[in-house]
């Protein structure tokens, strides 16, 4: 890809249902993705466990949106091998000045120990990538994640792709035909991220509820 990607492009791109993603942290060229078979949660169907659960009620941890998002994009690519390179680090930067890219971020004490990022449009959510520093940082951030989108009236949680990770909390695949369809659907919507008077209750974001 030749051509420089502004954050309006991006919308428009996840607007017919591609994303763009680069080889490693240090290739300047990003390629657009349309999988055959895409991953999504299941706004109803979050699974949380009983340790997970358990986790959620007792652990000292603290949550946030919008706190941290640069600090959530770099722990996201602090990997050995990452999708996330500078240009794709500037633009969901600027999407989410402008309102259209959110963090969620777990903090124990001062230290930020997980979080997740994506974009929003319409009600259509896009899940980009989440990381952990801590047991089950991570499964804590999209527990809450999860709830959250269904308070603010979202129909469409995309993960993108299925890992064994996100299947284990309930992730699903579905072909591209379906997913364009409720695609269309969700992009019409309205939702918000940040719902007004809403705060989530980690008894009722345990129970899923």
């Amino acid at each position: 890809m030749t051509q420089m990607l502004t954050p309006d492009m991006l919308l428009r791109a996840y607007g017919i249902g591609i994303f763009p993603m680069a080889e490693g942290r240090d290739d300047p060229e990003i390629h657009w993705v349309d999988p055959k078979r895409r991953g999504i949660f299941p706004l109803d169907g979050f699974h949380i466990s009983r340790s997970l659960a358990k986790h959620i009620l007792t652990a000292d941890y603290r949550v946030s949106v919008n706190e941290a998002f640069s600090d959530v994009v770099a722990g996201c690519a602090d990997r050995p091998e990452t999708w996330i390179n500078a240009e794709i680090t500037g633009l969901y930067t600027a999407l989410h000045r402008t309102g259209f890219a959110h963090s969620l971020e777990v903090w124990h004490g001062e230290a930020l120990i997980g979080g997740v990022y994506g974009v929003t449009l319409g009600a259509a959510f896009f899940g980009e990538s989440m990381f952990s520093r801590q047991t089950n940082a991570s499964k804590t951030a999209l527990a809450y994640l999860t709830h959250r989108l269904r308070a603010g009236g979202f129909a469409l949680f995309d993960t993108q792709f299925l890992t064994p990770h996100l299947a284990s909390l309930g992730a699903v695949e579905i072909p591209r035909a379906e997913y364009q369809r409720r695609l269309g659907a969700a992009v019409q919507g309205q939702a918000t991220f940040t719902p007004e008077g809403y705060q989530p209750l980690p008894p009722s974001v345990a129970l899923g509820s």
